[in-house]
């Protein structure tokens, strides 16, 4: 297997790898789509993306899109990433994350961070993000839908920001949990 850098043929390949088992809806496939768009037009400027490829074969396994985060000092966002449902179990992902980490601290990157899905469908991942180090770090509940909560992954990859922890997510129907209040338009 090889990392390397997403180049324009590796547009088709990298649309086969999300169609690949049916875990994206076809509104994220659209999104991830457009940012690797964007890389290929663009090539890191508002994103960088990777590709690990079966060298022998020249096939893309899988890809890792990310970027920096705006109004920050070195903090990353890690968009997407994906294996092909054929090549899961090889090591794929971990290797692009990997690479993405390594290029982003040589780079000085401080901050590596992930949303996320609470849904069924995004469990693996999750599990696959703590075993990388990532550690949740936030959740907004019923961000996407009710009952899907959006989850924040975080990952320090500089010991100088010190390990990163999970903040305790209160639960909101506990007895003395603070509520939600709703803004009211005030009258002049």
């Amino acid at each position: 297997m090889h990392i390397r850098k997403l180049a324009p043929p590796d547009r088709e390949p990298v649309l086969a790898v999300l169609r690949s088992d049916g875990t994206f809806q076809i509104d994220e496939v659209d999104v991830a789509m457009e940012l690797v768009d964007d890389v290929i037009a663009r090539p890191d400027v508002d994103y960088s993306a990777l590709v690990c490829e079966d060298a022998a074969a020249g096939r893309v396994l899988g890809y890792v899109c990310y970027g920096f985060t705006p109004m920050t000092t070195g903090t990353y966002d890690l968009y997407w990433i994906a294996t092909h449902r054929e090549a899961r179990g090889r090591g794929v992902a971990t290797r692009l994350v990997q690479a993405m980490e390594q290029k982003l601290g040589a780079a000085g990157a401080r901050i590596v961070r992930i949303e996320t899905s609470q849904s069924e469908a995004y469990g693996a991942a999750r599990s696959f993000y703590a075993r990388l180090g990532y550690a949740e770090v936030g959740r907004i509940r019923d961000f996407y839908k009710p009952g899907d909560d959006l989850i924040t992954f975080a990952k320090s990859l500089d010991e100088r920001a010190g390990k990163l922890r999970p903040v305790s997510v209160p639960d909101p129907s506990a007895p003395g949990a603070p509520r939600l209040r709703t803004p009211t338009a005030t009258t002049s």
